[in-house]
């Protein structure tokens, strides 16, 4: 699934407490066996959780 600039930056306005809820979301529906897809969508929530993380703490993100 293709991402659109304008909606990556809705995503990365959500703080890492509303990412991780969806995180635990992602965990729950899929009764702790990720697919392929739910891995990829996973890792895009857990590096957004992180930016959010940081940034409300006033730190700056590195590219990995």
């Amino acid at each position: 699934m293709a991402t659109n600039p304008a909606s990556e930056s809705r995503r990365s306005a959500r703080t890492a407490d509303e990412v991780n809820e969806e995180i635990r979301a992602l965990w729950l529906r899929c009764g702790g066996r990720l697919s392929t897809e739910q891995r990829r969508e996973y890792q895009r929530l857990v590096t957004e959780w992180a930016t959010a993380e940081a940034e409300s703490h006033g730190s700056p993100t590195r590219a990995a």
